[in-house]
């Protein structure tokens, strides 16, 4: 048995964290006994892999600060776990993960890279500087580098990372959880107190830059302007009727009675099958698990050209250029004009896309046959 220490920076909601959970329940457990480390704090998912069986160790480092008596700590728990294999997902994982085990003698480390957009207006300082030393460090500290995007390996390599030492893997989503699903169609809009046959459109992201919220209020006062009928539902982290940002921005458009507000929900597959479309006006991604979860529920999705945006729809919805938020409202309505009929084929497609290149059976497979030529290889 394969003892696997998968270090992460947070265990708060967010893509990297959703996908190594994921991997976590279908990882084969007769051939690996994983552990997880996170930087930080057990956050809103560590509970739910402690569930499985699986230990978590939380560090409790304060983002964006370094601590010498914790990195020090987390090598001594090297040494204690004795792990076969390290994979750290995550710039600061990859950095202080990768070096702890390198001094603690772990002899196979393996990196993940999940961010594409490497802008300084979109990225803190710090995230930067730290990726800059990944960078330098790629040559030697890690054997791989796993990205779950194509467009993140690229933009990395191009940053200065080892390119020959990049993998793809990308997310994966279960079919069984994500489908479509009537009934939520019908339970939601009564939760919103609106009728059946309101048509809504999805943004689900947390509340951050990059995933240009300000920019999808834009949006959707255009789609306004020509079917005032369509309402706009958002889900995430921080988005709620106190963010000020976002409701102001709403409030200066008009928009307070047809825009919904959620905060973070815990039934994003019922969320998603109630949607018409989902929209991503995200000026950075790598492999944005949304849109896989939302296309398996049989919902098309306009998205903008970030990370593998394009890729994962291919020609089941629509694309835009970043930031063209003009683009992404005449995408949007083109698509709630299509006849009931026209969407619904759509949606088919798009589920049966996400089940020929993504289904997190076969991604898992490959995670497994990844872990288990590193550790033959026993470099």
């Amino acid at each position: 048995m394969i003892k696997l220490c998968f270090i992460i920076t947070g265990l708060s909601i967010g893509g990297a964290e959703t996908m190594l959970y994921k991997l976590l329940q279908q990882l084969d457990r007769t051939r690996f006994l994983p552990i997880v480390v996170s930087l930080t704090t057990k956050g809103e998912i560590g509970g739910g892999i402690e569930s499985m069986g699986i230990p978590v160790h939380a560090l409790g480092m304060r983002p964006g600060v370094p601590n010498l008596i914790l990195f020090s700590r987390l090598v001594k728990l090297l040494r204690v776990l004795k792990p076969d294999l390290v994979h750290t997902w995550m710039y600061h994982a990859d950095l202080l993960g990768g070096l702890a085990a390198r001094f603690a003698g772990v002899g196979t480390i393996a990196w993940c890279i999940r961010h594409s957009d490497l802008s300084p207006g979109q990225n803190k300082r710090s995230t930067l500087l730290v990726m800059k030393m990944c960078a330098k460090f790629s040559r030697w500290l890690p054997q791989r580098i796993v990205s779950c995007s194509d467009r993140a390996r690229a933009i990395h390599v191009a940053a200065g990372y080892c390119a020959e030492k990049f993998l793809l893997i990308p997310n994966g989503f279960d079919l069984d959880k994500f489908l479509p699903d009537a009934n939520a169609r019908a339970s939601v809009r009564e939760e919103l107190g609106l009728p059946f046959n309101t048509q809504l459109v999805g943004l689900v992201a947390r509340y951050d830059p990059q995933k240009n919220h300000l920019g999808f209020v834009e949006a959707a006062a255009e789609v306004h302007r020509v079917l005032p009928q369509v309402h706009f539902v958002l889900a995430g982290t921080n988005i709620v009727p106190e963010n000020s940002a976002l409701a102001q921005a709403i409030s200066r458009a008009g928009l307070q009675e047809c825009f919904h507000l959620l905060g973070r929900r815990d039934d994003i597959p019922r969320l998603m099958a109630s949607l018409d479309v989902l929209a991503s006006s995200s000026f950075g991604e790598a492999f944005p698990n949304v849109l896989g979860e939302a296309m398996a529920c049989g919902v098309p999705c306009v998205v903008t050209d970030v990370g593998d945006s394009a890729e994962i729809v291919g020609d089941t919805g629509r694309v835009v250029p970043p930031g063209d938020m003009t683009g992404l409202a005449r995408c949007l309505i083109e698509l709630l004009q299509l006849s009931l009929e026209q969407r619904l084929a759509l949606g088919v497609r798009a589920r049966e896309r996400i089940r020929a290149n993504y289904d997190i059976g076969n991604v898992v497979k490959r995670y497994e046959d990844f872990y288990m030529q590193l550790s033959s290889e026993g470099i």
